[in-house]
């Protein structure tokens, strides 16, 4: 019974440490509003948020021709937030991918083909030994992108 009770509040300890939630942020050349209506059109994510420099106390501190830039966007994944923004000084993304998992295939398939149209196939989608199918792309707004179905347990 103690070395239940021992797991337990370890178990408690470990899991006070971790997060509500994690987001991914990344930053756009003045593409956001378009990237992220998009990337909700696409997963069938809820567009929650789009809010422009010009409607935030920042207005005063920015270029006038930055007023209609995104400083904010997400789009809800299932509770899971893609969120966004329009940067000055902006740098192509490297070193991450967003990795999205279905259970359909054709649901799958259908987001890898609509996030690689007029980006470019990393690897293709098909079967893998860990994947019933995985491909990665990176899309026409330059994020690279993960898409699976039928996730393999990799020990």
């Amino acid at each position: 019974m103690n070395n239940i009770l021992e797991a337990a509040a370890d178990t408690a300890a470990k899991n006070s440490q971790l997060p509500r939630e994690m987001n991914i942020h990344v930053a756009f050349p003045g593409t956001c509003r378009e990237a992220m209506e998009f990337y909700s059109e696409v997963t069938g994510g809820l567009l929650e948020a789009m809010i422009t420099y010009g409607e935030t106390p920042a207005a005063e501190d920015v270029s006038a021709d930055m007023h209609d830039r995104i400083v904010h966007a997400s789009v809800n994944l299932r509770g899971g937030r893609l969120m966004g923004a329009d940067c000055l000084e902006y740098q192509q993304p490297e070193g991450a991918q967003i990795h999205l998992e279905y259970d359909r295939e054709d649901q799958a398939e259908r987001v890898f083909r609509a996030l690689s149209d007029g980006g470019q196939v990393i690897m293709p989608f098909e079967q893998t030994f860990w994947a019933h199918r995985f491909g990665m792309t990176r899309d026409r707004y330059g994020l690279q992108w993960m898409i699976s179905c039928g996730l393999e347990q990799c020990t």
